[in-house]
């Protein structure tokens, strides 16, 4: 079972990519791979005025992740809190857990040439921070919450 969620209020977010940024910085990233990634929904427009909504997409640590059992090397774990990571020392690149995500969420890393993906920032959250991305929230649209607590 999941017990963590980022939860987006649409109408705080301003669309300033600020998270996105900010968990490229945490996770020293290069151009290209984007873990958490806010995009733009078009809505009907209100007498007249094109109205939009913002929308935040990361990895949904799937309570059955389809991504985990596909490893060869057993490079993809969920850990007993629901989150998915990578163990970076036992991935070898070879993407098949991207194939096997239904939403492509792990990407490659130019720099190591291995997989990447959200993990919550979990050397933060296993010091009681908050992931980057909601931490660095511009308009704190971004809220990383137990489910528990909801």
């Amino acid at each position: 079972m999941n017990t963590y969620m980022i939860y987006l209020n649409a109408k705080r977010c301003i669309g300033c990519h600020g998270c996105e940024v900010h968990c490229k910085i945490n996770k020293e990233l290069p151009v290209g791979p984007i873990l958490c990634e806010i995009s733009h929904v078009p809505l009907k427009s209100v007498k007249g005025v094109p109205k939009t909504e913002f929308e935040f997409r990361s990895c949904y640590h799937c309570d059955d992740p389809f991504c985990v059992p596909i490893c060869p090397k057993n490079a993809m774990i969920k850990r007993e809190d629901g989150i998915v990571y990578i163990d970076e020392e036992k991935c070898i690149g070879c993407m098949a857990c991207a194939g096997a995500c239904p939403w492509t969420i792990p990407q490659l890393n130019p720099a190591t040439g291995k997989a990447v993906k959200c993990d919550y920032c979990k050397d933060r959250v296993d010091q009681g921070l908050k992931p980057a991305c909601v931490t660095k929230c511009t308009t704190h649209a971004l809220r990383f919450v137990r489910l528990q607590d909801v």
